[in-house]
């Protein structure tokens, strides 16, 4: 029984590869994991899993269409967005400046708290629900698997979404285990950590800045 459901397999081949291409969600939770231990990473990757579901279910009730209907409401989601994910990295880029020249000590070095990564949860949902390109990528990625004629489409919204909640929640867990792993080689390693947060810092400026261009098309 297809559930309405018109490709499955097609489907959850393309889950998986979306969800492998990296982004500030799973770079987020794998920090996280690195800094505060495996807890604090699934508590992220929760945070993660709210906030793609409340884009699925804005999707499946058309919210998308208002973006492409009210063009600065995209733009004040857009650069809000981008300067949250500017924010976070500089952040972190200053904290790797700080560690580098030797101010803190190994052992702060995986304690102190970064902005806005001391609290996992809040910081992950709210970086997953300001990105309003993820609304028009799961409204235009559900529609093409959904049978417009099926009598129970949320039925089958609902399937897709657990999908790809789990095949998120496979490869997160992997990040964290990984992250968690890097927590000892950081304890360890002061110039390590210092540089790897820097380059963490960096990656999210480069991903706020992709925001902030992004367009509708």
């Amino acid at each position: 029984m297809s559930y309405g459901i018109t490709d499955l397999t097609t489907f959850i081949l393309g889950t998986i590869f979306i969800v492998l291409l990296p982004g500030p969600n799973s770079l987020y939770v794998i920090t996280v994991a690195s800094r505060f231990g495996v807890g604090a990473g699934y508590r992220g990757a929760c945070g993660i899993f709210a906030g793609d579901t409340v884009l699925m279910i804005l999707s499946a009730t058309g919210v998308a269409s208002l973006l492409h209907a009210s063009p600065a409401i995209f733009m004040v989601l857009k650069y809000a967005g981008a300067a949250y994910l500017a924010w976070i990295g500089v952040g972190l880029m200053r904290m790797a400046v700080v560690m580098w020249r030797g101010r803190m000590t190994e052992e702060a070095v995986v304690e102190a708290p970064a902005p806005n990564v001391a609290r996992p949860f809040r910081t992950a949902l709210v970086i997953s629900l300001m990105n309003p390109k993820a609304i028009l990528f799961f409204v235009s990625f559900f529609i093409q698997f959904v049978d417009p004629a099926y009598p129970y489409p949320a039925l089958s919204f609902a399937i897709l979404g657990v999908i790809v909640q789990l095949s998120s929640a496979l490869y997160l867990s992997v990040l964290i285990v990984g992250g968690a792993h890097l927590a000892e080689q950081f304890r360890r390693r002061r110039r390590l950590s210092s540089g790897a947060t820097g380059v963490v810092g960096a990656m999210f400026v480069a991903f706020s800045v992709k925001l902030a261009t992004a367009t509708l098309n």
